[in-house]
């Protein structure tokens, strides 16, 4: 479900290219509306640096013993309390193996994340500050998929100072190796900690 990565130092996603306007027939009149082509939308601005501070009535930013910036309650958060929207730029899954190669890095880190079946968002472009919420492999938020937005909310009781966090759950593969599952690896600290980012029942510590 989740193709993400939270880095405090990267700002880092799926859009349809609009039909492109039909030539005018020859030997027709050209009218404006002929003349003139479709405007194209303007490009999603990169988002800004992370840095620490307050980002809403419930969390902000910090320093992370998991990775980077992280959000910490900054007062008691009851079950069910829906925190913030995950946003950015919605691109294709075409344009999202584009922009970040696997093969290519020499570490992790995107902040994509699947909308749907052909959507993906990429939260380096246009994002917010979601993106910063680290994986744990013992959550105490998860993410909602409702009519085209992503929310993360909490699943239990989160006391002020805690940091808040939700599995990642990376799609598993059959002919992923050890290198694979380490290459998506977690240091979320948790005792069920399954050592990868990746949903598997393999442990890789």
């Amino acid at each position: 479900m989740v193709h993400i990565s939270p880095d405090p130092m990267a700002t880092s996603t799926r859009t349809k290219t609009p039909k492109r306007k039909p030539a005018a027939k020859r030997g027709t009149k050209r009218t404006a509306a002929t003349r003139t082509s479709k405007k194209q939308p303007a490009p999603v601005p990169r988002s800004p640096r992370g840095k620490p501070g307050p980002v809403n009535e419930w969390f902000e930013l910090r320093s992370s013993p998991i990775q980077g910036l992280g959000a910490f309650a900054t007062k008691d958060i009851p079950k069910g309390t829906r925190l913030i929207e995950y946003t950015g730029e919605r691109i294709s899954n075409k344009e999202a193996d584009r922009r970040y190669d696997d093969d290519a890095m020499r570490r992790h880190h995107t902040f994509l994340f699947i909308l749907s079946n052909r959507t993906v968002i990429d939260a380096a472009y246009g994002g917010n500050e979601s993106r910063f919420i680290n994986h744990s492999c013992d959550p105490n938020c998860e993410t909602l998929i409702e009519r085209g937005h992503i929310w993360i909310e909490s699943i239990k009781d989160i006391p002020a100072g805690t940091e808040i966090a939700y599995d990642y759950m990376y799609d598993d593969d059959p002919k992923y190796t050890e290198k694979d599952y380490l290459f998506y690896a977690c240091h979320c600290g948790a005792e069920n900690c399954r050592g990868t980012i990746v949903m598997t029942k393999r442990q890789w510590r």
